[in-house]
């Protein structure tokens, strides 16, 4: 199509895009125009409308931002003498749009600097992009604003993974940014004296700050561009970029690599003070919002990168975190709460011997810790009583809007973290006395009339509840006090909730301290009220039933008789009991845990009457025939099952549990032969089965054997991946026990051999990645358990095979059991006995090494998302440290597949070197960078991944199966 003709086009396009009035039609605009964006014609259509005088707003934003990709992602598409023309044609288009749209001179701006990203110093000429753009301006200084935004993202985009430019080019690209910072000082230091660009002039600053060694501190100390923005502090309203400027100067003085606060001390020196004179505007309550919300995050930033030097608790420190509490304090949450980290760094580096190191022996460090813990005293006691009225429900709760509501859930969490920060400083019994005197006045507000406040009560306990762990468990002077107050509250569902999650945290004090026994039973009730009273009070009495349940099983063992009756009640569904179907399983594993603690003759009864009226519903179903178990929804079957499952899980009876099962078996058959077919009632069933295997192990005798010959025959015609991992756990158990040898090597060759004809190409484990997951669990299971059974049957070779045509299935939990599972093939020689097992693994392992190669390379290089870099490099790892020089070998023949145009000589043997490193017996860490980089190299844009992929083929195995002899 004609270059006019393409325009034209693209302008009736974007027409129908943005006015259209079907909806169909705007669809089709908009993947024409994105199709369009493609094209190498873009380049040219993009650049004439930019430069065409009667596009308008919507043509010059759209070509902008395709001209900026274009530029960021294709560049190679271009021919190398295009560069000049297409610089020159950028400028121009600066310097002709230095009024036009700010967003159009934004996209322009970062795709010049994308360029310079792209082509080294010497290629763009004239002394490289900086001094370019320093004599630009002098020769354009009516285009000076246009230019300063250039300047303003160059070091922006030197960080920037959008541009496809290879990591090499990338350092390098910084380094000339770092050369050239004095030249863009000077620049900006100049345009200074223009008062109407002094804002963008800062914003620039700060951009150039980011890059952290480009200037030395002492230089930046007596700098103009610093002093300005110091200046600007005290105007009458702060300038958001001279904010910007002390930010990201604070940020550079305390930067690792550019020496730490130590070499930085005269730049501090100066900052901080300046910064601690704002500390006055933080009361004044004239001050504008967004005025506070800037001097805030200055002293936040100043607590956060200087806090190793508070910590020291000097009196020039205490003033900076007495600023601190004075941003705590403010009402406004979204403000004091950018203080958060810095309390948390502070705790840290208060309570973390590391922090001590210094001081020398035990005693002295340990009476500098106490030293500066009592310093800190103070400060943390305030900012328990500041933070605690944060989490108070909001009036009208009940009708704020879901996004409010996760709001204020996210700020309760946020603040249950500062209170614990504050326990680890004053210690739990400190902090929970400042917060029962918070309670204790809210609750003496308590009156039976409509007009109590509950809200503050309930912010209290949540507060009390949020420390629990870091108060003793004998505690006796508050929390007795505590337990006394709760049953007095009034029923209200939000208090009642929070009333009974704190009775659960405290589950532990309740067993421990002598004054827990006697409250024992006044909590149940109040538990047994929370059940009754509303869904969310209900769910949370629940959980703290199984909490008091799990730490006070041996005080409860003689009340079974009243637990039981809770239990049967919930268990019914005639308790007007309000949690759900999965809130009750807490009370199957609160009784199930008090079972535990009983001697074995009387653990067997209790666990039958545990199990009857469980079993009673499922028995009256399968009494009903086969027709109404199967036609039976399967919340009928699995809520039962789920009861039973959790049963076998939490009563530590191993006897009981194997002789229960093994009682209940013709119930799980009759589900297992008329129910295969159902995966949610397989699923719930194979669980209980599993946790019945783990707690009865070796007790399991003769049903184990009936189960694995159910499974084994069910798994055939229904291909549920549960009876895969059900599988795994009896192997975990069982896998190396002569006596069941037999019917566990029936069974790996059964379940293996009929996974295998059921991932036959990537399509199978893209459709059933569930299967191929628990399958090669299963594998590595046999590895490590059986492999006597497992490497040297007839389905060992077939698997390999099978993992190797899946290992590029996106599904992330599939992908990682088969690279796991290749691992485990690779590192079997390593694991004890590893010998015996090593030729059977080579005669497998080594006809498809070069495949296996191709296809890990392939992964890294884009097959794979980057985050599986680190399981795929582990496996190409393994595979090489199995196999030497052998495995280096495929692994040069694999990248020599890929062109130079997509990877370079230099590049390919940085990587092969790294390889050869980490199978001499490096750490895999040295192998990391390499693959990465490779990586992104490989992945940098659209065209270059397909290349890679097109070599390399991940999906195309072109290998014969080596027969296993």
């Amino acid at each position: 199509m004609p270059s006019m003709e393409l325009q034209n086009t693209v302008k009736e396009a974007l027409n129908a895009l943005y006015h259209h009035p079907d909806d169909s039609v705007r669809m089709q605009a908009d993947r024409w125009l994105q199709d369009f964006q493609r094209t190498i014609d873009a380049w040219q259509v993009a650049d004439n409308l930019l430069h065409d005088a009667s596009s308008n707003q919507e043509t010059l934003i759209f070509c902008a931002q395709t001209l900026r990709s274009k530029v960021q992602k294709d560049f190679e598409e271009l021919p190398s003498e295009a560069f000049r023309p297409l610089r020159d044609s950028l400028n121009g288009l600066l310097k002709k749009l230095h009024k036009g749209p700010p967003i159009v001179r934004t996209q322009i701006s970062i795709a010049v600097a994308a360029l310079a990203v792209h082509v080294s110093a010497e290629d763009w000429g004239d002394g490289g992009i900086v001094n370019w753009l320093r004599d630009e301006m002098n020769s354009h200084p009516e285009c000076i604003p246009s230019f300063l935004e250039l300047l303003t993202v160059l070091p922006q985009e030197a960080f920037s993974h959008k541009i496809a430019a290879r990591p090499e080019r990338r350092r390098q690209f910084e380094k000339e940014l770092i050369s050239a910072a004095e030249v863009a000082f000077n620049v900006l230091t100049t345009c200074l004296s223009l008062n109407e660009l002094k804002e963008q002039v800062l914003e620039a600053f700060a951009s150039w700050l980011q890059l952290k060694h480009a200037i030395p501190s002492a230089t930046l100390a007596c700098h103009p561009l610093v002093h300005s923005a110091l200046s600007a502090l005290n105007s009458e309203v702060l300038s958001e970029a001279s904010v910007n400027v002390i930010s990201e100067l604070i940020h550079y003085t305390s930067a690792r690599r550019s020496g730490g606060v130590a070499a930085h001390m005269p730049l501090i020196q100066l900052l901080v003070p300046q910064v601690m004179n704002l500390r006055e505007q933080l009361k004044d309550s004239s001050k504008d919002e967004e005025d506070l919300k800037a001097i805030a995050r200055l002293f936040a930033d100043i607590g956060d990168s200087y806090v190793e030097l508070i910590a020291t608790g000097s009196a020039e420190s205490m003033l900076i975190v007495q600023a601190l509490i004075d941003v705590a304090s403010n009402p406004e949450y979204y403000i004091a709460s950018m203080t958060f980290s810095f309390w948390h760094n502070l705790q840290v580096n208060l309570t973390e011997r590391d922090s001590y190191l210094s001081c020398g022996d035990e005693a002295s460090i340990e009476a500098e810790r106490n030293r500066r813990l009592q310093i800190f005293r103070s400060s943390y006691e305030s900012l328990v009583s500041l933070v605690s009225f944060r989490v108070q429900y909001p009036h009208d709760s009940e009708n704020i809007s879901r996004e409010d509501r996760r709001e204020f859930k996210q700020t309760r969490y946020a603040v249950a973290d500062v209170l614990i920060d504050a326990a680890s400083v004053l210690g739990g019994e400190v902090t929970l006395k400042i917060l029962y005197m918070k309670l204790v006045e809210a609750a003496h507000s308590c009156r039976s009339d409509e007009t109590w406040d509950w809200r503050p009560s309930e912010a209290s306990l949540y507060c009390i509840r949020a420390i629990s762990s870091y108060v003793s468990v004998v505690e006796a002077e508050v929390m007795p006090q505590v337990m006394v107050l709760l049953p007095k509250f009034p029923l209200q569902p939000q208090l009642l909730q929070t009333v009974c999650l704190t009775i659960g945290a405290y589950s532990k004090w309740l067993d421990a301290s002598p004054n827990g026994l006697p409250v024992l039973p006044s909590v149940i009730e109040i538990l047994m009220s929370g059940m009754s009273a509303s869904e969310d009070s209900a769910a949370a009495a629940a959980l703290a039933f199984r909490h008091i349940c799990d730490d006070c099983r041996q005080k409860l063992c003689g009340s079974l008789d009243g637990l039981f009756h809770i239990y049967h009640r919930a268990v019914s569904g005639q308790g007007g009991y309000k949690f759900s179907a999965e809130e009750s399983l807490y009370l199957v594993e609160a009784l199930s845990m008090v079972i535990t603690e009983l001697p074995p003759e009387n653990a067997k009864k209790a666990l039958e009457a545990l199990c009857l009226p469980v079993v009673t519903p499922l028995q009256e179903l399968i009494n009903q025939g086969p027709m109404q178990l199967q036609k039976a929804l399967p919340r009928e079957l699995t809520i039962h099952v789920d009861r039973l499952g959790n049963i076998f899980r939490y009563v530590n009876h191993p006897e009981a549990v194997a002789d229960a099962i093994h009682r209940l078996w013709p119930i799980f058959k009759a589900i297992f032969d008329h129910r295969a077919w159902d995966m949610r009632t397989m699923e719930s069933l194979c669980r209980a089965c599993k946790y019945a295997v783990k707690t009865s192990g070796k007790f399991m005798g003769i049903t184990i054997g009936a189960i694995l010959e159910e499974i084994q025959g069910l798994y055939q015609q229904h291909h549920q991946p549960c009876f895969l991992y059900l599988s795994s756990e009896v192997i975990k158990i069982f896998g190396s026990d002569p006596s069941c040898a037999n019917y566990l090597r029936s069974l790996i060759e059964a379940l293996f051999s009929h996974t295998t004809h059921l991932l036959t190409k990537i399509e199978d484990f893209t459709a059933r990645p569930d299967i191929a997951d628990d399958c090669f669990l299963l594998a590595s299971r046999c590895i490590r358990y059986c492999p006597h059974l497992f490497v040297a049957s007839a389905v060992f070779p077939p698997l390999v095979d099978c993992a190797m045509i899946g290992i590029t299935v996106q599904h992330r939990e599939a992908c990682n059991s088969i690279l796991t599972f290749l691992s485990d093939v690779f590192d079997i020689a390593n694991s004890s006995r590893g010998e015996l097992y090593k030729s059977t693994r080579d005669t497998i392992v080594v006809p498809r090494g070069p495949s296996l190669s191709r296809i890990l390379i392939a992964s890294i290089t884009g097959a794979l998302p980057t985050s599986r870099l680190e399981v795929v490099t582990y496996t190409l790892l393994a595979l090489t440290r199995a196999y030497g020089m052998m495995a280096l070998e495929w692994a040069k023949e694999s990248i020599s597949l890929i062109p130079s145009t997509a990877v370079t000589e230099v590049e390919r043997s940085r990587f092969l070197q790294a390889l050869l490193e980490a199978a001499s017996g490096a750490d895999i860490s040295s192998l990391t960078a390499p693959v990465e980089e490779i990586s992104d190299v490989c992945r940098r844009n659209r065209a270059v991944q397909e290349i890679v992929q097109g070599v390399l083929r991940p999906l195309e195995l072109n290998f014969v199966p080596a027969v296993s002899s």
